[in-house]
């Protein structure tokens, strides 16, 4: 997560661990890394906070109008975030350091790191390409979230291999239509 770590990488990765929860707090310290996050302390408790939070998270993608998106947002936003504050993780990296904002405490464990990106993130997301741009996916069976990072904001599926699941259904039903 390098330029905005609270913007379109903290939903991607809110979805991503929604859909698959990790198993262990090793896994999800793996994973919050693998997705850029700069992981310095860990507590006993990531874990379960984690999955509480994601549980609220899933509650704001399945609102079904804006103002109770924007509620369960503004819950998780005063629970998690803190004031903005400059900080630098590697002052040699760049002539400037790499200066950024954070919206949370410092020195705080992965789990209330992870809920913070998560609140902001979403709050980021949802505020900035709309309100809209969190949904599940449209193929019957599948209960996965998304998150619409897309150019033009009309993402349905969870995944490539579903939007081509439901586009194969839909061909071969027009095909069956038309040979009756």
């Amino acid at each position: 997560m390098h330029l905005n770590p609270y913007g379109r990488d903290a939903v991607l990765l809110a979805a991503d661990l929604a859909n698959d929860p990790p198993a262990g707090r090793r896994e999800l310290v793996d994973r919050c890394r693998d997705a850029g996050l700069v992981v310095d302390a860990t507590a006993e408790d990531d874990l379960e906070r984690t999955r509480e939070v994601l549980d609220r998270w899933v509650r704001i993608v399945d609102a079904p109008v804006a103002a109770e998106r924007a509620e369960r947002t503004n819950e998780l936003l005063a629970e998690f975030c803190g004031h903005p504050r400059m900080t630098d993780h590697d002052s040699t990296e760049h002539a400037d350091g790499g200066y950024h904002l954070h919206f949370r405490d410092a020195d705080l464990p992965v789990g209330r790191v992870l809920c913070s990106l998560i609140a902001m993130g979403t709050a980021l997301h949802l505020a900035g390409r709309g309100m809209h741009r969190l949904g599940r996916c449209a193929v019957e069976g599948c209960d996965r979230v998304y998150a619409d990072v897309s150019r033009t904001g009309r993402q349905r599926y969870c995944s490539t291999a579903c939007a081509n699941r439901d586009a194969v259904r839909r061909h071969r039903s027009r095909e069956q239509a038309h040979e009756r």
